[in-house]
């Protein structure tokens, strides 16, 4: 079957890691009541992740985070794929980061009920294949109520 070619994408992501970092999205999402990730770079040895917060996160925090993100990868949700037009999005969905010239059909990623957002990127099939989720370090900064999440992924 010939590969339906919605937008053009420059990125050779790293499956794991790719898919991690829509899991972190979603995790600070709900830990925190932050948005997605502002500034995102993910790689197969290190990635890191910048987050708009209210506050700094305590130790406790960022333990939460890591225990949150290896339980959701040992849950094995299955990642998902579909395809909608733009105007027929689910709740939530936003398409705040498409480019301007986004086609009309988007390619939504979900990963369980936990997880849905408009992506074109590599993914496993499920969450158990992304491996262990080691969190690296942190940084805050408070001019910017920024916080960075440092992590990789452990195959």
């Amino acid at each position: 079957m010939d590969e339906l070619l919605l937008n053009e994408h420059n990125k050779d992501e790293f499956p794991p890691a790719h898919t991690a970092e829509h899991l972190l999205n979603q995790t600070m999402i709900r830990l925190f009541g932050c948005g997605r990730s502002t500034n995102a770079h993910i790689e197969r040895k290190k990635s890191k992740m910048t987050f708009q917060l209210d506050h700094k996160p305590s130790r406790q925090e960022e333990k939460q985070i890591e225990r949150e993100m290896q339980r959701l990868i040992d849950e094995d949700m299955p990642v998902t794929f579909e395809f909608v037009t733009q105007d027929s999005l689910p709740e939530g969905v936003s398409l705040d980061r498409l480019p301007s010239d986004a086609s009309e059909t988007i390619r939504l990623v979900r990963i369980g009920d936990y997880d849905v957002c408009p992506c074109i990127g590599k993914h496993v099939r499920s969450t158990s294949q992304i491996g262990r989720f080691e969190l690296l370090g942190t940084n805050w900064d408070e001019q910017q109520r920024t916080f960075r999440v440092r992590f990789k992924v452990v195959q």
